[in-house]
């Protein structure tokens, strides 16, 4: 994460730094590269487990902003999350 945040902070550089020659580019994309590869290759089982959790979002109501500003997500109860031409078995 501070590599993210060192590579941030260097392309966030004044406008008004001298230009590095051409070749020093080169170095700075390949290492913004490699960095990038590297975070998202490390946070690709996180984001995937994030997913898997989201992915039926069925599940919950839209959600609602308080007066307060507080802001609450409603998880359905097992009877709102049927189908209205679905039948139950009793």
């Amino acid at each position: 994460m501070k590599r993210l945040i060192l590579c941030l902070a260097l392309i966030a550089a004044p406008a008004g730094a001298e230009e590095p020659p051409a070749g020093q580019w080169n170095l700075f994309e390949e290492g913004a590269r490699m960095l990038l590869e590297r975070f998202l290759t490390e946070m690709d089982p996180a984001l995937e487990a994030l997913r898997k959790e989201l992915s039926d979002l069925s599940a919950f109501h839209p959600p609602e902003i308080l007066p307060n500003g507080d802001i609450i997500i409603r998880r359905k109860t097992p009877v709102e999350r049927l189908d209205p031409d679905e039948s139950i078995d009793l």
